[in-house]
């Protein structure tokens, strides 16, 4: 790595060497840089760092900052007013500049760059550095020329690894300082482990270092997983005992194959074809991105990473896509010579195999890594609002305006339906959300007035005006989103009722049809259709649910009472207050039909009495 000849300084040193301004000052810097590879340092006028780019061209690339038509974005805006001194570094190759990229990054963390957030909590396996080292998990890195393999995600791949590792090798877990000069002065002995087998002695001598050290080379082969390596090492071990007629000894080294072969079974999640391969995969909203890694060996998922990139001058997915797998391959100290992405890049690594998968097994696992980084999203999101239960909310409202193409977060929902059997007691209702949750307090009922027969057209129509004339006369706050239960017919009737109240244009309205679950936009013919899984669509089915109870509950009622006014309260001398009477002893009209004169006369006297046998026995053939 060269380092360019246009070297550092702030603008106070130049501009007391020279009377030139800045503007002229910047031409001179890029009329002398390098069409070749390089990473590329902006400063302000105290000297400060504001941002550390790569590029495959110098020249072209720092260049195109200061070129206004170039400029989609305000903050490169920004940032580029800010320029007062540029620095490069020239190297070899596109892969050198995002390498020495993404150190500088880290190392001075210039506002404008992307910042990593990273989880530290993730557990790793440590290898530790001593004499007869320990194998345990932990979740903080010491930099001690300990080895560390990981991170794993789900947890309960490093507990299979450390399971099976203590199945085949039996290690030491004790912190004793066992020094060959400890050891000789024997000033340890063997504890409750070496009696029960989990540990051959090594304090105590009763395991040599050599035998100790080549149970940790190949633990070191599994956690990097060759578990080919392994076997074919302890087949050649179980050869040689067989050699020398060393029968038990051949047999537990044959138990210890016949595990690792039962764990490569179990562990291979594709074709074991696909060997030393790294996964990525990347989701992004507007203010960050989301980078997955896996790490295959022999089929297998030996590795699992997921980091959070913040957005500062809104870079693009490739953009993004190249920091991380820079920093992964950096930090993991991966050597994969296949990686595969979801989408082609322009990076060139040599040695190294780009693949965009379209179908089989290394689609799969393109996909299972873009679940891991939704999974991460969702872990994140749950985590926010339990400390804050007031971001579920805003952030489904913003789920819903963006699903629903709103132009404000939709607070206040109202959901209208009809109701009627034959035309029957013709009913409507309405159910509210608020903040998407049922405000039942704000349902209403509505009875058809002005509409004859089964219509549900004419219905929706008289029930939308009604409801939106009331709160226009009344001056409340109009809801942000209307939701009607039906097609396009359903939709167009409410529509004509809002255009009457001069309300089209000034609140979102949806229909929703029961059959495919479509969402139908007023004068659109084309319906939206919404995951199946969404929160958005399960919001608009609840509401749905609910003004359907909340309308058959009212119109059961409906039912109910205008049977008891067919059946007694249009007898002529009997008025409301007998008929309750009567249903509230008798409990239904059935039973008043089956009395005798003598109980009805007990209940509302002889008179009345006489009138309900009178008119029921006039009304049975």
């Amino acid at each position: 790595m060269d380092e360019n000849k246009i070297s550092l300084r702030t603008l106070q040193d130049f501009i007391s060497k020279s009377n030139l301004p800045v503007k002229e000052h910047i031409q001179d810097l890029l009329s002398g840089l390098e069409d070749r590879p390089g990473v590329y340092q902006f400063y302000d006028k105290d000297g400060m760092l504001l941002y550390v780019g790569k590029a495959k061209s110098l020249k072209k690339r720092v260049s195109s900052y200061f070129q206004k038509e170039h400029h989609d974005s305000g903050k490169t805006t920004v940032l580029v007013r800010k320029i007062a001194d540029i620095k490069t570094l020239v190297v070899d190759t596109e892969l050198d500049a995002l390498l020495l990229e993404n150190s500088l990054i880290k190392k001075h963390q210039p506002r404008y760059n992307v910042s990593l957030k990273d989880d530290k909590t993730y557990p790793w396996i440590c290898i530790k550095n001593e004499r007869f080292p320990r194998v345990f998990i932990t979740r903080k890195m010491i930099k001690d020329g300990s080895e560390y393999f990981g991170p794993f995600t789900p947890v309960k791949i490093i507990h299979t690894l450390l399971e099976l590792t203590s199945q085949l090798y039996k290690l030491r877990n004790c912190t004793l300082i066992l020094s060959e000069e400890n050891i000789a002065k024997k000033k340890f002995k063997v504890c409750l482990e070496y009696h029960i087998g989990n540990c051959k002695g090594p304090c105590e001598g009763l395991q040599s270092q050599e035998d100790y050290d080549q149970n940790i080379k190949d633990i070191r082969q599994i956690l990097k997983g060759n578990i080919n390596t392994v076997i074919q090492h302890l087949k050649l071990l179980m050869a040689n005992y067989s050699e020398k007629f060393e029968f038990e000894e051949a047999q537990g080294v044959k138990e210890k194959i016949e595990l690792l072969e039962r764990f490569k079974s179990k562990s291979v999640v594709v074709n074991p074809s696909i060997h030393n391969t790294d996964v990525y995969s990347i989701l992004t909203d507007e203010d960050a991105a989301y980078v997955n890694f896996l790490r295959i060996m022999n089929g297998s998922i030996i590795q699992g990473h997921t980091i959070e990139l913040r957005k500062k001058l809104e870079e693009g997915q490739e953009e993004l896509l190249e920091m991380a797998i820079a920093d992964m391959r950096s930090r993991f100290q991966s050597d994969a010579k296949e990686i595969i992405i979801p989408f082609p890049l322009s990076l060139e690594m040599d040695g190294v195999t780009f693949t965009v998968p379209k179908i089989g097994d290394k689609k799969h696992l393109l996909l299972l890594s873009e679940t891991n980084v939704k999974n991460y999203i969702r872990e994140k999101q749950l985590q926010l609002e339990k400390q804050n239960p007031e971001n579920k909310t805003n952030r489904l409202l913003e789920q819903m305006q963006k699903d629903l193409r709103l132009t404000e977060l939709p607070r206040r929902i109202e959901c209208f339906d009809n109701s009627n059997i034959q035309g029957a007691y013709p009913v409507a209702a309405m159910s509210v959300f608020i903040n998407g949750k049922p405000a039942k307090k704000e349902y209403r009922h509505f009875n058809i007035k002005t509409v004859e027969g089964p219509d549900d057209f004419a219905s929706m129509e008289e029930v939308i005006f009604r409801r939106y004339k009331r709160m226009l006369d009344e001056a409340q706050e109009l809801p942000q989103l209307i939701v009607i239960d039906g097609g396009k017919g359903q939709l167009s009737s409410a529509m004509t009722s809002l255009e009457k109240l001069g309300l089209r244009g000034k609140v979102a309205v949806i229909g929703i049809a029961k059959r495919l679950e479509e969402i139908f936009y007023p004068g659109d013919t084309a319906p939206l259709y919404i995951d199946k899984k969404s929160e958005t669509l399960r919001i608009i089915q609840q509401l749905r649910d609910e003004v359907h109870r909340f309308g058959i509950t009212h119109h059961r009622k409906r039912r109910e009472k205008g049977t008891v006014k067919t059946e007694l309260s249009e007898i002529k001398g009997i008025g409301e207050a007998t008929a309750q009477a009567l249903l509230i002893h008798f409990k239904s009209v059935k039973r008043i039909k089956e009395a005798t004169l003598e109980d009805l006369e007990a209940i509302v006297g002889k008179s009345r009495a006489e009138k309900v046998l009178a008119h029921f026995n006039k009304s049975t053939p």
